[in-house]
């Protein structure tokens, strides 16, 4: 399954005073760029949640390489990197869009609970997204 590349143009809101992306928005990007990988494979972040089904993040990492700034248009892309069947993780890597230039890396953690904060034996409750998330692991 292709995944495209989720695009952002950056926002003056998301500057700081010295004319450079704040790095908390580079964490909100990881957050648009999953949900956006998720609704490219097929299941939406509210089709999770119409399903019974949170994922929580458990851990966040993010390396800045170099500075964006207002303006730009950056590339984000997401690979999953594991699950389990009850956690997954996911890879980040925001580039210029017209130099390549890597930006900033990342990573992210989740798990799957249910609405009462469960863990989700996500094999027997959703096969079909079990199997969907399986074969979104590189």
């Amino acid at each position: 399954m292709e995944i495209k590349i989720y695009q952002h143009k950056v926002q003056y809101y998301e500057t700081d005073m010295m004319g450079i992306v704040h790095h908390s928005n580079y964490i909100r990007w990881f957050e648009e760029a999953r949900t956006d990988f998720l609704e490219q494979a097929g299941y939406s972040y509210k089709r999770f949640e119409d399903e019974g089904i949170i994922s929580p993040v458990l851990e966040i990492t993010a390396k800045y390489r170099s500075m964006v700034r207002f303006g730009d248009i950056v590339n984000v892309e997401v690979h999953m990197r594991s699950f389990n069947g009850l956690k997954f993780s996911l890879e980040y890597i925001i580039s210029d869009s017209i130099t390549g230039e890597v930006r900033v890396t990342g990573t992210s953690e989740h798990c799957l609970l249910d609405k009462m904060h469960k863990p989700v034996r996500l094999k027997k409750m959703n096969p079909k997204l079990y199997a969907l998330l399986e074969e979104l692991v590189e």
